[in-house]
C-alpha cells in the first residue's frame, strides 16, 4: 500500500483485481466467496452487465451537469425509489452519512419551524450513522468519537429495543422533535428489535409529533426480504436515509421524505455539488430495475433463511457460539468472546465477512448468490470460524465450486 495514503483503514493483507457475481479474485489469482458485497454495497455482486452497460452507456453522454440545472435521471431516480419506498420527495447526496446528515437538517427545520428553539433528536446507543462531524455525534459508539470533541450537539441518546427509555424522554424532554434509529443495527452487531419495538416507535412518534427517521443504509434495497426493514410493518417513517446498496458501487446516497416533512426543505437550505449526477443515477436505475426484474427481494428473504439453517446446523453442539441471527440476508453470528484471527482464517479459507461489535461475524453477501453459493458461504465461514476458535492452523477449504 501506498506510503502517501492517510493512516485510516487496517487494511487486511490482500488486492482484489476483478470480480464476478459474488466471487472476487487477488492479484494472485485466487478466488475468494464475497459474503460482505463491499459491506452491503455490491447488491447485484461484483460487474453484474445490467450495471456495466448503464454506466459505460452513461459515461459516453454524459456524467455531470451541476444542480444548477435539470437532471432527467436524477427525476426519473426520484420516481422510482419513491415509488418502492413509499414516500414523497427524495434529496441526493454521494453516501450514506451525507444522506442521514440531510435527516439531521431536515429535523432541526422542522424543529425551528414549530418554534423550538433547541431542537433535539433522539439517538440509540450502539447506533451508527456515518463519520461527518453531525453523523458521528449522533452515532452510539464512543469509540468512533474519540478525539474529535467537542461534538455537535442536540442528541439525547437511550438504549436500543428499548420502548420505556423514549417514554421518559416524551416525559421530561420538551426539546424533542425526531427519532432517528437503525431498524436493525448493522454496525452495532446485527441487532434485530423485538418485534413490537419499532411499532411503538412509531406510534409515540405519532403522538408526540416527533419525526420518525430510519437510517435504512444497511437494511435498504432488498438486504432483509423486503426493499426496506420498514416494509415488514404497517407503516411509513417520515425520513428515512439511504445509500450502500443503491448504486452497486457507484456513490449516492439519498434522504427520502414523507408528508410535512418532504415539504420543508426550500432552495438554498440544502444542496450537493455531486449529489445525484447522471452517472450515479444511472447506475441506481439499473440496480432497481434489476432487483425488480430478477426478483431478488423475495429471493434474498429465501437465501436467508437456508444461511441461517445451515449455520445453525454446522454449529449445533459448538461451544462458543453465543446466537445466529438474521433478517434476509443480513446475518449475525455472535461468539463467546472476541476472536482476533478471525477475519484472517476466513481469508485463508476463500470467504469475506466482517466482524462487527467485537464478537459478532456480519455476513451481507449479495442479493445474487446461487442455492450452492449460498451453502458455501455457510461450509466456508463455519469451517474458518471452528478453526479460528479452536486456535488450530486453519487449512485453506477446496474451492468447491
Amino acid at each position: 500500500m501506498s506510503e502517501h495514503l492517510m493512516n485510516t483503514y487496517a487494511r487486511l493483507p490482500i488486492a482484489f483485481e476483478r470480480g464476478e457475481g459474488a466471487w472476487l479474485y487477488d492479484s494472485n489469482g485466487k478466488a475468494y466467496l464475497d459474503a460482505l458485497s463491499g459491506i452491503g454495497v455490491c447488491g447485484l455482486g461484483h460487474a453484474h452487465p445490467a450495471v456495466t452497460k448503464a454506466i459505460t452507456d452513461q459515461a459516453g453522454k454524459l456524467l455531470h451537469t451541476s444542480n444548477l440545472y435539470g437532471i432527467a435521471l436524477q427525476a426519473a431516480l426520484a420516481n422510482e425509489l419513491t415509488r418502492v419506498a413509499g414516500m414523497d420527495r427524495a434529496f441526493f447526496g454521494n453516501s450514506g452519512a451525507e444522506a442521514v446528515e440531510a435527516a439531521i437538517k431536515l429535523a432541526r427545520l422542522y424543529g425551528h419551524r414549530r418554534n423550538n428553539p433547541q431542537p433535539a433528536i433522539i439517538v440509540a446507543e450502539h447506533s451508527f450513522h456515518g463519520r461527518t462531524l453531525a453523523t458521528l455525534s449522533a452515532t452510539g459508539n464512543r469509540r468512533v468519537q474519540a478525539g474529535f470533541e467537542p461534538l455537535v450537539q442536540g442528541f439525547i441518546r437511550v438504549p436500543y429495543n428499548d420502548i420505556d427509555a423514549l417514554h421518559t424522554v416524551a416525559r421530561n424532554s420538551p426539546h424533542a422533535v425526531a427519532v432517528l434509529i437503525e431498524p436493525i443495527q448493522g454496525e452495532g452487531g446485527i441487532q434485530i428489535p423485538d418485534p413490537a419495538y419499532l411499532d411503538a416507535v412509531r406510534k409515540l412518534c405519532a403522538a408526540n409529533e416527533w419525526l420518525l427517521m430510519l437510517d435504512e443504509i444497511q437494511t435498504g434495497m432488498g438486504r432483509t426480504g423486503r426493499w426496506f426493514a420498514h416494509q415488514h410493518h404497517d407503516w411509513y417513517p417520515d425520513v428515512m436515509a439511504v445509500a450502500k446498496g443503491l448504486a452497486n458501487g457507484v456513490p449516492i446516497g439519498a434522504c427520502l421524505a414523507r408528508g410535512a416533512a418532504a415539504e420543508l426543505f426550500q432552495p438554498g437550505n440544502h444542496g450537493s455539488t455531486f449529489g445525484g449526477n447522471p452517472l450515479a443515477c444511472a447506475a441506481a436505475l439499473a440496480v432497481i430495475r434489476t432487483i425488480e426484474q430478477e426478483k431478488l427481494i423475495e429471493r434474498a428473504g429465501v437465501l436467508g433463511a437456508r444461511i441461517v439453517a445451515g449455520l445453525k446446523n454446522a454449529f449445533a453442539g459448538v461451544e462458543g457460539i453465543v446466537d445466529i441471527r438474521g433478517r434476509g440476508l443480513m446475518i449475525g453470528i455472535e461468539t463467546a468472546k472476541p476472536i482476533p484471527a478471525l477475519t484472517s482464517a476466513g481469508l485463508q479459507h476463500g470467504v469475506l465477512f466482517s466482524v462487527q461489535a467485537e464478537k459478532v461475524v456480519r455476513l451481507l453477501p449479495p442479493l445474487v448468490i446461487s442455492d450452492s453459493e449460498a451453502d458455501e458461504i455457510v461450509y466456508r465461514v463455519a469451517t474458518a470460524l471452528i478453526a479460528a476458535m479452536s486456535s488450530a492452523e486453519p487449512q485453506a477449504a477446496g474451492a468447491r465450486r
